[in-house]
């Protein structure tokens, strides 16, 4: 067959559809082939054939990072799964015993939101009347449910973990592990009780971590109050955007570096005197309205400090904080003279930084504000109120007081917080919580980061690093019901208590123990309210537990050990029973995490909080290595949410495109902390590459069946290598240690990139079109013997290269080239064989190829075609060692560029010279000839322009003008009917001009790839024979075809002739052929027929 006969690799055809027969149909569907596989491996229980493959090989200890169930899998949890999937599935055939139990966060507000909708409660107090325990059922059958679906969605796109046995955060077990930790971090003297500015959801009634508390932008009342001054003329002016947090006002802060002035700002007549920062003035005054000033005094912040200042709503909240100090003037970090009015209202009641400096001044933090957001009885004449409802009404009594400087109630305020579950904006109150003091182990948390390695590691040494850096003190409790019970009992009749006064309990055992009743360790439910009527009585003091749960973070803080149920469960020790590894031994074994894999959003959340509780519990980080990859969005890199309607599912992907591509699609995105913009286009070209690799694989199965030739045992020793079959598999050793460097840095995105381009570069443009001729060829001989060796061999590793990336395709492609195992991914991953790999040879094959590409350019330029062939290809280097490269090849090139010859120049000395004016030289020498001049040499050859001294001269109306070098630039152009292309070491230039022995052969190709496209059309096997009968319009060309109906009847397995009124034929179509009409009719042979 000749090396253009066909565009599709195989002219057999297969069936269409992947049936259960070993057929390979025409093209890939990835739907079918993920079906056929699915089914095969629950038959074969190919998951568990893995595992045990591997079951004498080194440990690696993987936890996954727990999903919550509140939702099913979208994108960035199927990119998330898929990553992981491929990272096991590598590892396994690397040669590791791979710990692979799945895990779920199945605690906490996302699923208690979930359950109050479909209860239709609106508060806590509906709960309560529910009964804790009707809804703590509730929230269980919620979860587990989801989980079920979870588990589905999860193993629908081809993720193989221990589905059977996930670890779940609301078994006993679990918790346990969670107890068993904080126990260590309080024996440590890292928990503590106390107040804390918190944010507080007020629909959830419960505190939340300031990592949780999500943005928006909100239009909120913003005011300016004056503040009068009790010692002293004149008053204080602030501004702020919360007035409800007025009624708590205790100080006044103020940049003690800061220059300050006292104005007596005039309007409607009145004038008050006004202290506000310099830098603040010209805006305050313009807020207020007034008409004019005068600066009476300008003072540094620091000389107001202990000025004292009327409380501004002394009727409506009579119990204001008050005391020593209280409404006084203060330095403060957070007061800059820039920001307003450069005087900030302090509440240590609600603010944050507020809290703290009040506590360094030790003032009291007056917070009259319940859980609920609602004023308590401490609110005055606010009580009962929603804080943000009482905003009109605490407006309206300052105003009533005349100490309303401005109002804009609309106010723009960017990155609100709001509750990351329910979407409720958040208030700042000051509660009683319980605190893992990771400040007092800040050293230990930043020195144990180092003993973690990051791909990518600019995410641990920059944006972690950070955010530890800058992490306060963990707020642990929280004032819900579906979750972890804290495991402290305080002194039932105390008030006043430290954490120091309180029990923690770490086991079931040890509770079972301690409490005054009566319990079965290994029967009881650590949820509550199972929990909490449980007394401890020892040394005459009777213990209670505190009524709060664990902050779900501290759930999947504790998974790198929970996941082995330590310490709470009987030892497994190893799988050696098929059980996952659990217990003791264990823990000491495994422990900690090989590996663990998130997005990069848990850098402020899982990959802290575990590092947070293994350095306050076990003083060391709890994993070695981390995978950050980034989040899944639309095509223009928006967030994918309902209120957009941007969201693609995984299902739907599936659907359209099938499995494996979109998994190929999701890892061959750089998966080290950089989001994807999905986009439909990218998924079908990635399925569109896939469908090259099927293509690359179904092509030598006929004729190999054909020959009997087996491909699950190729012996590249057994035939005669041609200098292609080396090239490709020195590309193939390259590729596989490529492919594994990538890997031994989680750069999955890497490996798979550089696979494909081999499959689709190397093998499917380059190779496989190098090979054709030998695969076609009926006579066994050793240069077809090692075109099928060397393409099992690339099939066969090529299978296991992908295995983990594509896991359907990669296993029906191993069944069918082998399938001596029951699953490929028993295999080994492949490794790279020095005697295979040639550097050189590459090289000369790289140059090769970029020489053909520029002949293909220059063929175009020509308007020539591949099929027709050429007398000769030209390629000028002045780099010796591209022109011996290019020489060690000269036959492959000539083959390749189909041309009967290759020279290879260091200049091609049959480039025309052609003369160019230079106008600037030419003008100022001619004046008013100039344009003759000019237009004489325009195109004119350098040749024709040279006297018989070499001089030049060109002539105009009969008259010789001499002209200087300068006058002439010269331009070099191929001769007629060759055309040339740059190369990066050169040019190339293809010789196009037609012989009738050139042209002959073109035709004849032509007619050769007409006969196969309907040999393809009649469904025919590669050996069946054919009759044809060939009509063409013009006498001349019908002659060239006459002349090579051997060449013909050889490429197309035409084993007959005829005219077209002899007989019926199967087939017949009339085709152009560059201009000229031809009619081929084509019918199976009588033995042929009999066969059908």
């Amino acid at each position: 067959m000749s090396a253009d006969a066909d565009v599709d690799p195989d002219p057999d055809p297969e069936p269409d559809s992947d049936s259960d027969s070993d057929e390979v149909p025409t093209q890939y569907d990835p739907q079918a082939v993920e079906e056929r596989i699915g089914v095969y491996w629950d038959e074969a229980d190919a998951y568990e054939a893995a595992k045990k493959a591997h079951a004498d090989d080194p440990d690696f200890f993987f936890v996954d990072g727990p999903p919550y169930t509140s939702g099913q899998m979208h994108l960035g949890t199927a990119w998330n799964k898929t990553l992981k999937d491929a990272i096991l599935r590598y590892k396994r055939m690397e040669g590791y015993d791979v710990y692979d139990r799945p895990g779920y966060d199945m605690h906490g507000l996302p699923i208690e939101v979930k359950v109050e909708e479909e209860l239709g409660f609106d508060s806590k107090k509906e709960i309560e009347e529910y009964g804790v325990e009707s809804f703590i059922d509730a929230c269980k059958e919620f979860a587990l449910e989801n989980r079920r679906k979870m588990d589905a969605d999860f193993q629908s796109i081809g993720t193989w973990m221990d589905w059977s046995d996930p670890y779940q955060t609301i078994t006993p077990e679990y918790m346990e592990a969670a107890w068993w930790a904080f126990e260590k971090v309080h024996d440590r003297g890292l928990v503590e009780r106390g107040e804390r500015a918190v944010s507080q959801c007020p629909r959830c009634e419960t505190a939340i971590a300031n990592n949780e508390v999500e943005r928006h932008d909100v239009h909120k009342p913003a005011i300016h109050v004056r503040f009068p001054l009790s010692e002293r003329a004149g008053a204080l002016v602030i501004w702020t955007t919360t007035p409800w947090t007025l009624p708590a006002n205790a100080f006044v802060a103020v940049d003690g570096d800061a220059t300050y002035v006292g104005v007596d700002a005039t309007r409607d007549d009145e004038t008050h005197r006004l202290y506000v920062s310099k830098a603040g003035l010209e805006e305050t005054l313009r807020a207020g309205q007034y008409d004019d000033y005068e600066v009476v005094e300008e003072l540094d912040g620091a000389e107001m400090v202990g000025w004292h200042y009327d409380y501004p709503l002394p009727e409506r909240v009579p119990d204001h904080a008050a005391g020593a100090g209280v409404h006084e003037v203060y330095e403060a970090d957070y007061a800059t003279a820039d920001d307003k009015t450069g005087l900030v209202h302090s509440a240590p009641g609600h603010g944050e930084e507020d809290f703290e400096r009040g506590q360094e001044l030790g003032l009291p933090s007056f917070s009259p504000v319940g859980g609920d957001g609602r004023f308590t009885d401490a609110g005055g004449t606010y009580a009962g109120e929603f804080v943000r409802d009482a905003n009109d009404d605490v407006i309206a009594d300052i105003d009533d007081r005349g100490l309303l400087l401005a109002h804009d109630p609309t106010h723009l305020v960017e990155g609100e917080g709001q509750c990351w579950r329910c979407d409720t904006d958040i208030v700042r109150i000051v509660t009683d919580q319980w605190f893992i003091t990771v400040t007092d182990t800040k050293e230990d948390l930043l020195d144990n980061i180092e003993d973690s390695e990051w791909h990518p590691e600019w995410a641990r040494d920059n944006r972690f690093r950070n955010f530890v850096a800058d992490a306060p003190d963990w707020n642990v409790s929280r004032q819900r019901y579906w979750g972890i019970p804290l495991p402290i009992w305080k002194p039932a009749d105390a008030e006043e208590y430290t954490a120091a006064d309180c029990l923690v309990v770490g086991t079931r055992a040890e509770l079972a123990e301690r409490v005054d009743q009566d319990i079965d360790p290994t029967e009881l439910d650590l949820h509550r309210p199972g929990v909490d009527p449980l007394t401890i009585t020892e040394d005459g003091t009777t213990y209670e537990r505190v009524p709060d749960v664990f902050d779900v973070w501290i759930d999947s803080s504790v998974a790198t050990w929970a996941t082995l149920d330590y310490p709470g469960s009987v030892d497994t020790g190893t799988d050696e029973d098929g059980l996952t590894p659990k217990g003791a031994e264990a823990f000491e074994s495994l422990w900690p995490a090989d590996l663990i894999i998130e997005a990069h959003d848990q850098t402020r959340g899982w990959f802290w909080s575990q590092l947070g509780m293994g350095t306050a519990a076990l003083d060391q980080v709890p994993y070695d290595k981390v995978v950050m990859h980034g989040f899944a969005n639309d095509s223009d890199g928006r967030k994918m949410s309902k209120s957009l309607g941007n969201i693609v599912t995984p299902q739907e992907a599936i659907e359209k495109y099938g499995r494996d591509p979109l998994r190929t699609y999701l890892l061959r995105h750089d998966q080290h902390g950089t989001d994807l913009a999905f986009d439909w286009e990218g998924l079908e070209e990635t399925s569109s590459d896939l469908n090259v690799l099927w293509n690359v694989f179904r092509f030598p199965l006929s004729y190999m069946e054909l020959d009997g030739y087996d491909p699950a045992t190729p012996e590249l020793d057994d035939g005669a290598l041609q200098i292609v079959d080396e090239w490709v598999l020195s590309r193939l050793q390259t590729v596989e240690a490529e492919a594994r460097e990538a890997w031994a840095n989680y750069a999955v995105h890497d490996a798979l990139s550089s696979v494909l381009e081999f499959v689709i570069e190397d093998v499917s443009r380059f190779y496989v079109k190098a090979t054709r001729e030998r695969m076609w060829a009926e006579a066994d001989s050793p240069e077809k013997r090692a075109a099928y060796a060397t393409l099992a061999t690339v099939l066969n590793e090529v299978t296991r290269l992908l295995a983990p990336v594509a896991p359907y395709l990669a296993e029906r492609m191993y069944r069918r080239l082998d399938g001596s195992a029951t699953t490929v991914h028993q295999l080994s991953y492949p490794s790279p064989d020095e005697r295979r790999q040639d550097e050189a040879l590459e090289r000369r094959m790289a140059t090769l190829r970029r020489v053909e590409e520029a002949a293909a350019t220059a063929r175009q330029q020509a308007g020539r075609k591949l099929r027709w062939p050429v007398s000769r290809v030209i390629v000028e280097s002045a780099d010796e060692a591209t022109r011996a490269e290019v020489k060690a090849l000269a036959d492959l090139l000539a083959d390749r560029t189909n041309a009967r010859s290759v020279e290879v120049v260091g200049s091609f000395d049959e480039l025309v010279e052609y003369a160019a004016p230079e106008m600037s030289a030419i003008g100022p020498a001619f004046g008013a000839d100039a344009q003759a001049v000019m237009n004489g040499v325009e195109g004119s050859r350098l040749a024709d322009l040279q006297d018989a001294r070499g001089e030049l001269v060109v002539e105009v109306d009969g008259e010789q003008y001499e002209l200087t070098d300068e006058m002439v630039a010269v331009q070099t152009e191929p001769p007629e009917d060759v055309s040339g292309a740059a190369f990066a070491d050169g040019m190339v230039y293809v010789d196009a001009g037609l012989t009738e022995a050139l042209e002959s052969e073109g035709y004849a190709r032509d007619v050769v790839r007409r006969i196969q496209e309907m040999r393809k059309r009649l469904d025919l096997d590669v050996e069946e024979e054919i009759e044809v009968a060939l009509d063409v319009a013009d006498g001349r060309i019908a002659g060239f075809v006459d002349d090579h109906r051997e060449f013909i009847a050889t490429e197309t397995r035409t084993n007959a002739w005829a005219a077209h009124e002899d007989r019926e034929f199967d087939l017949v179509e009339e085709w152009e052929v560059e201009g000229v009409n031809v009619t081929i009719a084509v019918a199976r042979t009588e033995s042929a027929e009999q066969a059908v």
